[in-house]
């Protein structure tokens, strides 16, 4: 493919940085990272604190307001402001350099790089991350739609998104399969992912300990209420919390467990944990739910009655028979960052042509 310009808008609260705080930081820096090596020119516009070893400019989270500002009753939490002056920052200075990049890559889940690309020379490509939101449902309906190229992560999200916009593009999320390697497998199960009550942990332990199997859990403690109150209690010899792990940790803990185990109890767009551990070689037992049915299939995974932790655990048992190179085959066929980035450079070529 050609030598592109490409400007990547990722999240501006959450670093992209090791350990990664969810599947959409892991992805933003993995495409970064391959989009530079296969020769083209990237900018990533990211929240303070990501990997200096990506081509990061920091996203100004830096509002100034005055002591009469503050005092406004109806002023929205800090933090809202200072994402919102990050972007505007970053769209109107996008604005002014009408010749910097070739086409913008949208990855932020914020309403204000979609609303504001009417202001742009440069095509934009936005990814959808997410199901529709008042936000972005929002920035939609009043931007150029027809300037703006969408692409979904699943087929899934992009039917969610289809009242809105029509037929979606899809480009699945993709793992590196070089670095989530094929392991030996284990006794214990693993469960990893934001400690969070949409992603349902404590529903893994109860599972796990109905098919009389031991659980390591992994992952960034996102909500420490919820922690507190829902897993916690339930930790024990057979279910140990293993902390937030950098990539090659939780890639370690993957490959050495017997069957991957995901409790979303909401319409994950993808589940690109799922993906890591057919990667790595790891059967999987999961709710049906959302875009995680379309990452594996019956050679690979089993699939439970959402919200049923009895039948997440038979589906626990019959994974952990499953054969581990089958799995290992279905990462490489269809989960694979090679061909999610030959898609992503195809998709990027004929927007910049259009």
């Amino acid at each position: 493919m050609t030598r592109r310009r490409i400007a990547i808008i990722g999240p501006a609260r959450t670093p992209i940085s090791e350990p990664f705080s969810g599947g959409l930081t892991a992805h933003i820096g993995a495409l970064t990272e391959r989009l530079c090596q296969r020769g083209h020119d990237v900018t990533l516009f990211a929240a303070p604190g990501s990997d200096r070893k990506l081509p990061v400019v920091e996203l100004a989270m830096n509002l100034r307001l005055s002591d009469d500002a503050r005092q406004d009753v109806s002023m929205p939490p800090e933090v809202f402001m200072h994402e919102h002056h990050a972007y505007l920052g970053l769209m109107t200075s996008l604005a002014r350099q009408r010749n910097r990049f070739d086409v913008i890559h949208n990855h932020s889940q914020h309403h204000l790089p979609i609303a504001l690309s009417y202001l742009l020379a440069t095509p934009m490509v936005t990814t959808l991350h997410t199901p529709p939101t008042p936000w972005l449902e929002s920035a939609v309906q009043v931007g150029p739609t027809l300037a703006m190229r969408f692409v979904a992560v699943s087929q899934f999200t992009a039917d969610q998104w289809s009242p809105l916009l029509g037929a979606v593009d899809v480009v699945a999320n993709g793992v590196d399969c070089e670095h989530w390697t094929p392991g030996p497998g284990g006794t214990d199960l693993v469960w990893s992912g934001r400690m969070v009550p949409e992603k349902a942990p404590h529903l893994a332990i109860e599972a796990a300990r109905l098919a009389g199997r031991r659980i390591v859990l992994a992952g960034p403690v996102a909500d420490p209420v919820y922690f507190a109150a829902c897993v916690r209690p339930l930790l024990g010899p057979d279910a140990h919390y293993a902390g937030h792990l950098d990539q090659n940790a939780l890639s370690r803990l993957v490959r050495t467990s017997a069957v991957a185990v995901a409790t979303p109890v909401w319409d994950e767009p993808y589940g690109l944990v799922l993906a890591e551990a057919l990667a790595s070689g790891t059967p999987v037992a999961t709710f049906a739910r959302g875009g995680t049915v379309e990452v594996v299939d019956e050679t690979c995974a089993r699939l439970a009655v959402p919200d049923d932790v009895h039948s997440l655990a038979r589906a626990i048992t019959e994974a952990a028979a499953l054969d581990r190179r089958a799995a290992r085959r279905r990462a490489l066929e269809h989960c694979s960052i090679e061909r999610m980035m030959d898609e992503y450079e195809l998709l990027l070529g004929e927007t910049v042509a259009a």
